[in-house]
């Protein structure tokens, strides 16, 4: 293979794969959009957050499976068979006739999606020296960032001009793009030809994750901690991951080389990416509860706070591949952290009288930090393994991000949750039992709700309708109080989401002196040693 045409197949695979994390990113958000519309025509109110939890947990799930494949028998064909599931998994969404149709046709696409997630960072890994990377780690970042700006929109523009059908079957022409130009761009990639597959890893991890994000999921939400359903699931997920632990400790080819522990580096960029992914995940999902039920905005409008902070998270993704090489990856890692923990120390001073700007100014700031981070743990994995392991060191940084945002949003939520009810216990109780008699009906509704669902009373304030069915007098003296708990409630949860960020710092400092490599690698080989 001559050096031109090496160049281009480069030029063409680089676009392929900017298209393949465009349309994949984009499904994200756009489904997100469909929801009312697919809830209206199929039914099944009562299961329409399995639509994101089937995803999740098979995309999750798949992700190292997907790492270690692509070392053993080439990324290619490990990126292409993702792309076809995730193709035909979008084909059947959209001739889903009911919920759970739907929903298992959302896992089967997830296994595509958790095929691709990993595979982009890992083919820059192969084709760029460490200071080469760096740049487009950002650029890759950046594009996942403006996935998730225009998601919305282009979701909302697809179910008013069609319906929610072409959601799913705009990702066909795309994807089928996709794969033409990264199959080509691809040619000539070898795996390692240790093709020995792991039945029994993969089979104890699959079932350690879904069993834990599923106690994750419905834990203090469907189910008690303590309900014997999540007491279970936690069981079934420590049993099947030290099974997995003892079989990846005895087998030749394990899908997750628990050797990649004894590695320093591995260890402390695998808990700071968690750590940041906990706090950032966790805490950025209630900022449009404090916009609509504090300030007082749409829920269209709040949706626009999280606009500055993807563009400052766009910027930072692209600068930081630049600055990286003058100021090192520890240095930028902490760097990225502490802006973090300002951004979230911002958060933790909003109150009543937050503006709509100063909350986007302190959302710029999260922004900032997050995409100094994010891409440089991804680069500094790779700058410190062979060339032979970088498939599974990538999906395993992958990975723990992704368990990492949903231990966040979980552990946040259980704040939010426990932090609600001791302060509406405290100070909307002793209002409601004042209420005359003809209002015991609702009040029992509403202690009931404070000990249960705190969190569900919150929507009274993003619901004008609701509001107007209640007395004035309640209206009057619940709405301040259901406010002042919420401003008080946030407050805690930003500042535990600072301390995992603060964690996250700590963890940094131990860092080694990580150095890009200038040295081009051969393109589709592997020249590097254990």
């Amino acid at each position: 293979m001559g050096i031109d045409h090496e160049g281009a197949n480069r030029g063409i695979l680089i676009i392929g794969l900017l298209v393949a994390m465009l349309f994949s990113a984009l499904d994200n958000t756009i489904v997100g959009t469909a929801m009312p519309r697919i809830v209206g025509e199929l039914g099944g109110l009562g299961v329409m957050t399995w639509l994101t939890t089937a995803y999740m947990l098979s995309s999750t799930t798949v992700v190292p499976i997907a790492g270690k494949l692509a070392d053993m028998i080439g990324r290619k064909s490990v990126y292409v068979a993702g792309l076809l599931i995730f193709m035909v998994g979008s084909a059947l969404c959209g001739t889903a006739q009911s919920m759970n149709q739907l929903i298992l046709f959302r896992g089967l696409q997830g296994i595509g999606g958790g095929i691709m997630m990993p595979m982009a960072m890992i083919i820059i890994g192969d084709l760029f020296t460490g200071e080469q990377r760096a740049k487009w780690q950002g650029v890759f970042g950046g594009v996942f960032g403006l996935a998730s700006i225009i998601g919305p929109q282009v979701g909302g523009w697809i179910v008013d001009s069609l319906n929610w059908r072409w959601v799913f079957y705009i990702n066909l022409p795309v994807g089928i793009i996709a794969t033409v130009l990264i199959a080509i761009g691809l040619k000539g990639q070898r795996g390692t030809g240790r093709v020995k597959i792991d039945i029994g890893g993969i089979f104890t991890m699959i079932g350690g994750v879904v069993f834990l994000l599923l106690a994750l999921t419905f834990g203090g939400k469907n189910y008690p901690w303590s309900s014997w359903q999540i007491v279970a699931l936690l069981i079934g997920s420590a049993v099947f991951l030290t099974s997995f632990g003892l079989i990846e400790s005895k087998v030749g080819e394990p899908i997750f080389p628990l050797h990649l522990f004894k590695n320093k580096t591995f260890s402390l960029l695998s808990g700071i990416g968690f750590l940041m992914a906990v706090g950032m995940f966790g805490a950025i999902m209630f900022v449009p509860l404090f916009m609509q039920g504090v300030i007082g905005i749409s829920a269209s409008a709040s949706g626009t706070i999280m606009l500055p902070m993807m563009l400052s998270m766009i910027l930072t993704s692209i600068l930081g591949g630049r600055i990286v090489r003058k100021i090192g990856v520890r240095t930028q890692i902490i760097i990225g952290m502490v802006t973090m923990g300002i951004g979230f120390w911002l958060l933790s001073t909003m109150g009543m009288h937050t503006t709509k700007l100063v909350a986007m100014g302190h959302m710029v700031v999260l922004g900032l930090g997050v995409g100094l981070v994010m891409p440089t743990i991804t680069l500094a994995l790779q700058e410190s393994f062979p060339k032979s392991e970088l498939g599974v060191v990538t999906s395993s940084s992958q990975f723990f991000r992704q368990i990492g945002g949903t231990f966040g949003m979980t552990i946040l939520g259980a704040v939010m949750n426990e932090g609600s009810t001791r302060l509406l216990t405290v100070k909307l109780t002793p209002f409601l039992e004042k209420l005359p008699v003809q209002a015991h009906g609702m009040v029992n509704q509403l202690e009931a709700m404070i000990q249960t669902n705190p969190q569900g009373l919150y929507s009274l304030l993003l619901s004008p309708e609701a509001l107007a069915k209640m007395p004035n007098e309640i209206q009057q003296t619940a709405v301040p109080i259901l406010k002042t708990a919420l401003v008080e409630t946030l407050h805690n949860v930003y500042l535990y989401g600072l301390l995992f960020v603060g964690l996250g710092v700590l963890l940094t400092f131990f860092l080694g002196n990580i150095q890009l490599s200038k040295n081009s690698r051969p393109f589709g080989r592997d020249h590097s040693s254990k």
